[in-house]
């Protein structure tokens, strides 16, 4: 019998499952490119891994804390849709999303952004976003 965690479709919506597709950025593989760090993220959040996208934030713009278990109603996440990757050099890129996600009982609302990335020494860290309406 199949693992759940191999067969259950990933946060992130890979098909594939969450072991083969963000669970091994979780567990400390170098994301291949910003999208894929974006889909761990976005999975982090949906998982509350706040341990993860305090390590995968750079270090000039990261928080102290997200206190992600704090957060009251606490989001359920809907649905994550990847709009476009732009890579501007071999070090930067960018990533414009639609996350879905809805608070305690109420209508579902959407955070459009594009977010920006950075590679250093082989690996992408979230740089920060600007939130589109």
């Amino acid at each position: 019998m199949k693992s759940t965690a191999t067969t259950t479709i990933c946060p992130c919506g890979n098909q594939q499952g969450y072991k083969p597709c963000c669970s091994r950025v979780h567990e400390g593989a170098a994301a291949s490119s910003a999208e894929q760090l974006m889909r761990a993220r976005y999975s982090a959040y949906v998982l509350k891994r706040e341990d993860f996208l305090l390590a995968s934030w750079h270090a000039d713009s990261r928080p102290a804390s997200l206190n992600l278990a704090a957060q009251q109603p606490s989001p359920t996440w809907l649905g994550l849709e990847i709009r476009q990757q732009h890579s501007e050099d071999e070090s930067h890129a960018s990533v414009e999303f639609v996350a879905r996600y809805r608070l305690g009982g109420g209508r579902a609302q959407r955070q459009h952004e594009t977010s920006r990335f950075v590679r250093e020494n082989g690996r992408w860290y979230y740089l920060d976003g600007e939130l589109k309406s």
